[in-house]
């Protein structure tokens, strides 16, 4: 798979700031949705949060943890072949991070923001294997940012509450990438299964319900 190349430096380093929780309008849709899940199988895509592990454990959910987003962040160099004229991402490489899921058992992947750090055009891509995952009426969950929103692409989010989003911002690093569409959404989604949430934190808080 080649797409254009993306590089990400380690940005200046800040202490790190917990942020002020703020309602999440998706994850109050989703638990309502799972209301009668007795134990919901969930990805957790980025990385891991002791409260948010322990909150949802005790909801009864079935953890599958896979940091696909430090990675993008901080290694970003090793998933590209440079042998080539032009640099290749290799998706392989990159997948390797999740956890092994067997296909179509998922009731939901938390992505929060990875589709924002994705080299451009590999979206769809990576959406598409991500939806292999879930089951039958399960959910993705991710967010993306609007143009306004220009840096905070090392933020850390998680949830403190399972209606409550919360990130920890470690330094104000640039995203990398164009603002992703959900048009480019789409391309790897069953036809209008998008609930799209605007919020005031310059993000789109996204559910794709397969």
């Amino acid at each position: 798979m080649q797409a254009a190349s993306s590089r990400m430096g380690t940005g200046k380093p800040a202490s790190s700031e917990r942020l002020a929780g703020q309602p999440s309008p998706a994850l109050e849709w989703l638990w309502s949705y799972l209301a009668d899940v007795r134990r919901p199988h969930i990805l957790h895509c980025g990385p891991v949060r002791w409260g948010m592990i322990d909150l949802l454990l005790r909801r009864n959910v079935k953890l599958y943890l896979g940091d696909a987003i430090s990675p993008l962040l901080n290694d970003n160099a090793r998933f590209w072949d440079q042998k080539g004229q032009t640099p290749v991402f290799k998706l392989g490489d990159f997948m390797a991070e999740f956890p092994p899921v067997p296909l179509g058992t998922l009731t939901a992947a938390f992505c929060w923001h990875l589709f924002d750090l994705l080299p451009v055009g590999l979206v769809p891509d990576v959406v598409e294997r991500l939806m292999s995952l879930i089951s039958p009426g399960g959910v993705l969950f991710f967010m993306l940012r609007e143009p306004s929103l220009q840096t905070g692409a090392d933020a850390q989010w998680g949830i403190e509450g399972l209606k409550v989003i919360v990130s920890t911002r470690v330094s104000d690093r640039p995203y990398p990438n164009p603002v992703v569409t959900s048009r480019e959404i789409e391309k790897a989604v069953p036809p209008g299964s998008l609930k799209v949430y605007l919020t005031r934190s310059g993000r789109r808080e996204i559910i794709a319900r397969k």
